[in-house]
């Protein structure tokens, strides 16, 4: 039996339904994840739950949604982009590995013995030609480049808010366009704007083990030894960002 547009509709309600939001925010030379970490019970070991996963060595992503599918999910993104550097001698780009990914999830909403998954990913990447990039990939197969998006429980008021940041940035401009807005953050102003995206919209001072923070940065700020890399912030980091946006408060 085929999958039916119900099918998709319920995985789109899986992610919603989540309780988690993601949110991905991009600059001149910085893209970052942020979603907030939820242990749902005191025996589990904390440092086994994470919705950030690594891809490949400058491409990772967030995943919002059913945690099952989203390691099926990881699993076979990492596999084709294992396969395309087998394939091609040169690690995947970021456009290429969601175009590829979202292709894959338009055929489990047609073919039988197989469903949509639930979940909605972020992935941010540096492209050697074009800096950091944000995609969003959704059960339907549809996938885009974002300047800042977001996904999951609040995701349309976390969207409402980066549009209105956007729109006050590009008012700082002369009236740029939205990439010439995002030229104007540089690493700590799109951390920053994470962080305060994602606290508004839930009206929550987070606290360091409470949240979640990946980066992929060509900043001069970032250590030179993970310049161009993803990766995930530690709880030390975290702590430093959340303090900083306090401060600024």
């Amino acid at each position: 039996m085929r999958p039916t547009l119900f099918d998709v509709e319920y995985a789109f309600k899986a992610i919603s339904g989540s309780g988690h939001t993601a949110i991905a925010v991009r600059g001149r030379d910085t893209a970052v994840c942020i979603t907030q970490k939820k242990v749902p019970d005191k025996l589990i070991d904390a440092n086994t739950v994470t919705h950030m996963f690594g891809l490949t060595p400058t491409i990772g992503c967030v995943i919002t949604g059913l945690m099952a599918d989203a390691k099926a999910q990881v699993t076979r993104t990492q596999s084709e982009a294992a396969e395309f550097r087998y394939k091609y001698g040169y690690e995947i780009t970021p456009d290429a590995l969601a175009q590829r990914m979202a292709n894959i999830n338009q055929v489990y909403t047609q073919r039988a013995a197989m469903r949509p998954l639930g979940i909605a990913m972020l992935l941010i990447g540096n492209d050697s030609e074009r800096g950091p990039q944000i995609f969003k990939l959704d059960p339907a197969g549809y996938y885009v480049g974002f300047h800042a998006t977001a996904a999951g429980q609040k995701q349309q008021e976390a969207m409402n808010y980066l549009e209105k940041k956007w729109k006050r940035l590009e008012g700082g401009n002369g009236g740029e366009d939205a990439a010439g807005a995002g030229q104007a953050l540089t690493r700590d102003k799109v951390i920053e704007m994470a962080i305060e995206t994602l606290s508004s919209v839930h009206s929550t001072d987070y606290k360091p083990g409470e949240v979640e923070i990946s980066i992929v940065s060509t900043s001069e700020d970032e250590p030179e030894k993970t310049r161009g890399k993803w990766r995930v912030f530690d709880e030390a980091e975290v702590e430093k960002h959340l303090l900083a946006y306090g401060e600024k408060d």
